[in-house]
């Protein structure tokens, strides 16, 4: 199912917003995480520790949430969301942090949390540290992939190209009606072309529509408002006689 425009708009906005914000996310555990593993004072690691519960317990999972969701929404756009390599690589390593971050860096935050409040030093600075760093790292990349666009089309996105330019390549003529009711195919178009090119030493304009197996629509001659629908000879007359449009 294809979105419409303003609904393709709505979505990539609510996309970049909640990124941004995953993004302020990030940048706010890695602050306290720095500072709970330099801090020589129990009371700033209890704070720095505190902070970063505070953020992975509620409003990072939200976020990171949306983000992926709205990424989702691709399917509805002429992206897709296995079409390209770079897309599907964002997907799948969206996915990933979000699984890293709340199964893993998660538990780790809340165990080192107990630990301090209960009176303990820091057993470990990766425990502070490596989750921001690693959700940082992924992040850049993915905004790298997102302005390079990199690695071309997928197997997937490859066939899907090459069904839709067959399609697009085997177009049909609208037979149109002739005066007195008889339908003019192309070869018929192709004949009021050439007889007036011969009578008015002029190209004819183009009318009419051209429709294609996928339902496109494309210029071609033959519209009742064109002089190409005044009546011409029949092929078998063309040598005795030229009528003139009228």
């Amino acid at each position: 199912m294809k979105l419409k425009r303003p609904a393709r708009r709505a979505t990539l906005v609510v996309h970049v917003v909640s990124a941004a914000g995953w993004l302020g996310l990030t940048l706010g555990l890695l602050a306290p995480g720095i500072t709970a593993a330099t801090a020589e004072s129990a009371t700033v690691l209890e704070a720095s520790v505190r902070s970063m519960k505070t953020i992975v317990d509620w409003p990072a999972f939200p976020v990171a949430l949306l983000t992926l969701l709205t990424g989702l929404l691709a399917l509805g756009s002429n992206w897709g969301l296995v079409r390209h390599r770079w897309i599907y690589t964002k997907f799948w390593l969206t996915l990933a942090m979000i699984v890293g971050t709340f199964f893993g860096f998660r538990d780790a935050i809340v165990h080192t949390y107990t630990d301090v409040t209960a009176g303990h030093p820091l057993a470990d600075a990766g425990d502070v540290l490596l989750g921001p760093m690693v959700s940082l790292t992924s992040y850049v990349f993915m905004v790298t992939l997102s302005i390079l666009k990199p690695w071309g089309l997928t197997k997937r996105g490859r066939k899907q190209r090459a069904v839709s330019r067959g399609a697009v390549d085997d177009t049909q003529v609208v037979p149109l009606e002739a005066p007195g009711g008889a339908s003019v195919g192309s070869a018929g178009l192709a004949w009021r072309r050439a007889w007036w090119s011969a009578t008015t030493h002029s190209t004819p304009p183009p009318s009419g529509r051209r429709k294609t197996a996928s339902g496109m629509k494309r210029r071609v001659l033959g519209s009742s408002q064109s002089p190409m629908n005044w009546t011409i000879p029949s092929r078998s007359s063309a040598g005795s006689s030229t009528r003139a449009p009228s």
